[in-house]
């Protein structure tokens, strides 16, 4: 059916016009697919659809036991597709009533510095070990998300001059392709420069850019860091409480119990706004709610 070009065009049009990343795209893509799917069984395309046959679909999905978050996500990739269909095909945008659930806020669990440092301290200093501790010190020191930090390249680690003398950053390319400068502490400047003098030019073949290599010389893989953030975690004693998301949570709730303003946290962090960002200052409301009722001759 007439389903899939429109589907494909739509596709294409978000890559080009929002700059979103893979993952959103395949995810979109999946959704949609899953709606054309329950179209097709009704022998309606996209255009001939109405919106009561949107929140069928929906309803459907609440019955085979979808997640709230996944059924919010289908919600949202229905609408942005056809508020494009409005726009581009002239035809009537049926997903305008459509309202995603409220899906309540979870509060990121947040490692405590002592298991952090017994995290990054598990792979040994030689051989691939050098390059999973350097991983695993700036997924902490710089909050970056997983996919930001398997695309670095060896130039985007730099060193500046600031007033207080001279740092080096790494250049992040976060949603949107958004790019950002975010500084290294000491101990991941030093496990980096370690991984860059002692075992990377035994992985380089040829000219990669990649600053992460696998054992054949190349990029490394998603999978692959999270392979090593696992590993280390069960290694440490803290399996099934770890993710490479785990850190960049420590990372912003770390920097918030410091006395860092949240603005500084939403900018290193790389979110469009900083309502994304306060959800970590709850967990910093209930350290000072928790210490609060324990030390407080008045707080019981």
């Amino acid at each position: 059916m007439e389903n899939r070009p429109l589907l494909q065009s739509f596709i294409s049009h978000i890559g080009v016009e929002r700059g979103l990343s893979k993952n959103t795209l395949s995810s979109y893509q999946r959704d949609l697919l899953k709606l054309s799917e329950f179209l097709d069984e009704r022998e309606l395309t996209f255009a001939g659809a109405k919106s009561a046959d949107l929140m069928d679909f929906l309803s459907k999905l609440r019955a085979m036991g979808m997640a709230e978050a996944s059924i919010a996500r289908s919600t949202v990739a229905i609408r942005t597709f056809y508020k494009f269909l409005g726009k581009d095909r002239n035809l009537e945008d049926i997903a305008r009533e459509l309202i995603p659930p409220t899906i309540p806020k979870r509060l990121p669990k947040a490692l405590s510095i002592k298991e952090i440092e017994s995290l990054i301290s598990t792979p040994p200093l030689e051989g691939m070990g050098i390059r999973d501790r350097a991983m695993l010190e700036l997924l902490y020191a710089t909050g970056a998300r997983v996919s930001e930090v398997i695309s670095l390249n060896v130039d985007d680690v730099k060193r500046v001059e600031s007033s207080n003398g001279e740092i080096t950053t790494i250049r992040l390319f976060g949603k949107g392709r958004k790019e950002r400068m975010v500084p290294m502490g000491s101990f991941a400047r030093k496990a980096v420069e370690d991984y860059l003098i002692r075992l990377r030019p035994s992985l380089l073949q040829g000219s990669q850019k990649a600053l992460f290599l696998n054992h054949r010389g190349g990029r490394i893989s998603r999978q692959s860091a999270w392979n090593i953030v696992l590993e280390a975690a069960e290694k440490s004693g803290l399996s099934g409480r770890v993710s490479p998301h785990a850190l960049r949570h420590s990372f912003a709730t770390h920097l918030l119990d410091g006395g860092a303003d949240i603005r500084v946290v939403q900018e290193l962090l790389g979110h469009a706004s900083v309502s994304t960002t306060q959800i970590y200052t709850l967990i910093t409301i209930d350290k000072l709610r928790e210490s609060y009722a324990s030390a407080h001759p008045r707080a019981t």
